[in-house]
């Protein structure tokens, strides 16, 4: 993609963040959610691109979201000839995070040439997350106490060094039995599986993995982070309702059993991917306001570049005189 559709992604996920920021702390999830949603919406429209949201808020119902099968860029209005470009997009990852003020809240937009994005259907997935150094040691298929083996034999650590990730949930009470029978460290989060996977596959910031059930379209956003990290996500469709199995067959996910690789869920060649601070965490700062201007924390990555960024940026007022010092 061009360098101008790098700036403008990196852009909307930021301007999404803010806008949901300015909402923190109010107990009003949908309304943080509906803004951030408008203002990523309002911020894609303006790139030079024919893109088409393939992972979004809502259905094909054309609701108030950015649904799936919307079509978003300059392109569609144009007479130019612009790329066409796939969009997956979590404009609020955590809206109860940031409805509470609580940390871990980000903005995330994910984009490929166009196929390149799994098109997944809005049910839930068993996930398995982890960076580059236990990406050959894991397999969705073996049994959580032999996973967490192999991901200490990756690090060179024992067991009882590991932190996994998990969501604070009624459906992972198993699960979480089996972590703890293995030895390993578990950190419980109430909300934001997707920000927790990109950590597993970040350095520094002390998460071995992330594992448990969380939902599909966030699976194909994590994908698209590892792709860029060289780190591994690996999915099973899991329908946890009876709707849920009569979405899947209409869709033509017939085999129960399939565990999606990374490549099947994000298989582009240019993969971009931004998450943005909303509220503070352990991958990124969040929002920060201020007498002169607004301060936002970014993760910007590129497949086809090999760029990894984190990035700091300052949106200053009009008219304001800025004095930036670096701590």
């Amino acid at each position: 993609m061009e360098s101008s559709l790098e700036i403008g992604f990196l852009r909307v996920s930021e301007r999404a963040a803010i806008a949901a920021a300015r909402t923190m702390g109010y107990g009003k999830r949908k309304y943080s959610d509906q803004v951030a949603v408008e203002s990523m919406r309002e911020e894609l429209n303006r790139l030079k691109m024919r893109g088409t949201v393939v992972i979004g808020e809502g259905e094909r119902d054309k609701a108030p979201m950015l649904y799936v099968g919307e079509p978003l860029g300059r392109g569609w209005t144009e007479g130019e000839i612009y790329p066409e470009i796939d969009i997956a997009v979590d404009p609020l990852e955590g809206t109860n995070l940031c409805a509470t003020g609580s940390a871990g809240a980000i903005a995330v937009l994910a984009a490929s040439e166009k196929g390149g994005l799994l098109n997944a259907p809005d049910v839930y997935m068993d996930k398995i997350v982890v960076g580059p150094t236990a990406g050959d040691y894991v397999n969705l298929n073996q049994s959580v106490g032999e996973n967490l083996n192999q991901i200490a034999e990756a690090f060179k650590r024992d067991v009882n060094e590991l932190t996994i990730v998990v969501l604070d949930r009624e459906r992972h009470h198993d699960l979480i039995a089996q972590i703890r029978e293995a030895g390993a460290r578990i950190k419980l989060i109430t909300d934001g599986d997707l920000s927790a996977g990109v950590s597993a596959a970040v350095r520094g910031t002390g998460i071995h993995a992330a594992m448990g059930i969380g939902g599909a379209p966030e699976g194909v956003l994590a994908a698209a982070a590892m792709r860029c990290l060289s780190g591994r996500m690996q999915g099973r469709l899991k329908p946890l309702e009876k709707w849920q199995e009569e979405r899947l067959r209409s869709m033509g996910y017939l085999d129960g059993n399939r565990v999606f690789d990374t490549r099947d869920l994000a298989s582009g060649n240019d993969i971009l991917f931004c998450a943005t601070g909303v509220t503070d965490g352990d991958l990124l700062r969040g929002v920060r306001f201020f007498g002169e201007g607004i301060r936002v924390s970014s993760l910007f990555m590129s497949l086809k570049s090999n760029v990894i960024r984190f990035v700091d940026t300052i949106y200053r007022e009009e008219g304001s005189k800025l004095a930036i010092s670096f701590t």
